[in-house]
């Protein structure tokens, strides 16, 4: 999810730019207990027909699909609260990328020395957002959809325009 703010004040300097991007998805908690009862009860079911055929391990192997379907659900969960934060201020951009355990890397740029960098696939949209700064790319946004990713990218370049004219943007 990308949820870019209006600019407003931020450490006595105007906030050209600010964004929180978080990756998408779409089963919440609900929707993961109605969809491990399903399989749940379909495995249960069915598992329960072998074991009156009499090929009682087939029985196992089911609960084993359950499990595995129940850790893969619960890492897609934990991987979703990864997040980024994107500031851009006329005197400094900051990139705050937060891992899913918490563990929280800063980068911070000066937004006059800074280029966006793009990737576009013909086919598939725009695939790479970074910024580079001093010979270091920062990719942002990786885990976002390419629309996403446009305004993105959209959102920084005017960002980094308004802070090399040494102008804030106004709200609309």
């Amino acid at each position: 999810m990308n949820t870019a703010k209006l600019p407003t004040e931020a450490d006595g300097e105007p906030m050209l730019y600010e964004a929180r991007l978080s990756p998408h998805r779409s089963l919440n908690r609900t929707g993961f207990i109605v969809v491990m009862a399903l399989i749940g009860g379909v495995s249960f079911v069915c598992g329960m027909a072998f074991l009156l055929m009499g090929a009682w391990p087939i029985f196992g192997l089911f609960g084993l699909d359950v499990l595995a379907m129940y850790i893969a659900f619960r890492m897609n969960f934990r991987s979703a609260r990864a997040r980024e934060e994107i500031t851009v201020t006329p005197s400094l951009l900051r990139v705050r990328k937060v891992a899913p355990d918490g563990a929280t890397r800063d980068t911070e740029m000066n937004p006059q020395w800074t280029r966006l960098e793009t990737e576009r696939h013909e086919e598939f949209g725009l695939q790479h957002v970074g910024l580079l700064s001093r010979g270091i790319l920062t990719e942002v946004g990786s885990f976002l959809h390419p629309e996403a990713r446009e305004d993105l990218a959209r959102g920084l370049s005017h960002a980094l325009a308004d802070a090399k004219r040494g102008i804030a943007r106004s709200a609309p």
